[in-house]
């Protein structure tokens, strides 16, 4: 049985573009999340960061020490692109 050229192709380009979309991903340093509600971009930490080397950031000292976080990836925005609506969260017990 001889195979139709069409879905030949198809067959061979969605992996192509899925090893495209990852390798754009990993290069603008993004991480990909995806379920039936949402699918989000979140930034990360840059590897060859100066100020954080790939740590996120740096610890403050002082009696309460806190993390301040490296701008290589704090000012960066999280996308979400929303896919179905959330159910809503009901007001009282079902029983």
């Amino acid at each position: 049985m001889r195979t139709p050229p069409r879905s030949l192709m198809a067959a061979v380009a969605v992996p192509l573009a899925l090893a495209a979309a990852a390798a754009v991903l990993k290069a603008g340093h993004w991480r990909l999340h995806a379920d039936r509600h949402r699918i989000t971009l979140s930034p990360y930490p840059r590897r060859s960061c100066p100020h954080c080397r790939g740590a996120g950031g740096w610890w403050t000292g002082g009696p309460f020490p806190e993390m301040e976080a490296c701008g290589c990836w704090s000012e960066r925005r999280e996308l979400r692109i929303r896919l179905l609506p959330v159910p809503a969260w009901p007001d009282e017990e079902p029983f």
